[in-house]
């Protein structure tokens, strides 16, 4: 992401929101289990995430478009504890040399990759071995994830963890939480990170999705295009600005503005000093059915 775009984005939708902002609707998370599944994943066992945004949906007559909030339903999935720190991706970029940062092509990385690093192989005082890696793209996240024989998150498996706070898997119907979270978002990016589970670890076992870096998820660009039009890609005009704060779903979760926001302002090739990313991986089919 492009700093200073994406703070214009978000600061054209904090402007339309802010006067909705204590709304209360209903929660936008059902029930959903989760159990460990060793130190560095966690095995969530699925659930349903309800959007942001509502998508539109054909009425009872034939020129008739209605807007509801579909639900998505999530699979089972495990996802890593923790964001990628440094350390792991310097081992990353040792087995595969052309993810360095003086070898990536600019087609998959901008000019400011792994700018916080030393040298190819060393991250360096500014980069702590136990901090999350950042300044790296969607492209170069991808890599390491299927190098680990992972993936990225999508958004609604994401979304779906980061729900919880410490002790409830649903807490976005508690306005302390969603205060906190806004807090979070508002400090300003330190010059070195802290460590990976530094913030909190919340209900579903996971460190630091909230408070510590901004994550990519897999698909990240999925703002962009409306419920109808998705094989197409066509943009959805109705998203952004004053459009968008009557198609929300929700107008008490702020910060999942913030997010959208994000999300909607990145490209696959961009990097930041708060952007970094964490793993996913399918279950089983027959360890999902035992569930």
């Amino acid at each position: 992401m492009k700093t200073i775009g994406a703070r214009a984005h978000v600061t054209a939708l904090a402007v339309v929101f802010s006067a909705l902002a204590a709304a209360t609707l209903p929660s936008a998370f059902a029930s959903a289990s989760v159990v460990a599944a060793g130190e560095s994943m966690v095995v969530v066992a699925g659930g349903e995430y309800r959007p942001l945004y509502r998508q539109p949906i054909a009425g009872t007559r034939r020129d008739t478009i209605l807007r509801r909030v579909v639900p998505v339903k999530v699979a089972p999935f495990e996802l890593d504890r923790h964001a990628v720190t440094n350390a792991e991706y310097l081992a990353f970029v040792r087995e595969h040399p052309e993810w360095r940062r003086s070898r990536v092509s600019r087609l998959y990385a901008d000019e400011s990759y792994l700018r916080g690093w030393k040298g190819d192989l060393e991250p360096g005082p500014a980069s702590p071995a136990n901090s999350p890696v950042v300044n790296v793209s969607w492209f170069a996240a991808r890599a390491y994830c299927r190098a680990q024989g992972k993936r990225l998150p999508s958004v609604a498996e994401w979304e779906l963890v980061a729900a919880a706070d410490e002790k409830r898997r649903d807490a976005t119907r508690d306005p302390k939480f969603l205060d906190r979270i806004r807090r979070y978002y508002s400090h300003p990016t330190p010059a070195v990170l802290p460590a990976v589970g530094s913030t909190f670890r919340n209900a579903w076992g996971v460190d630091d999705l909230h408070g510590l870096v901004w994550e990519w998820t897999l698909d990240f660009n999925s703002a962009l295009v409306s419920g109808e039009s998705r094989g197409d890609a066509s943009l959805e005009r109705g998203l952004y600005c004053g459009a968008g704060a009557s198609n929300a779903g929700d107008f008490g979760d702020y910060a999942a503005f913030m997010r959208y926001a994000f999300r909607s302002s990145l490209q696959a090739r961009y990097t930041t000093a708060n952007l970094g990313f964490r793993a996913a991986r399918d279950l089983p089919v027959k360890a999902r059915s035992s569930r």
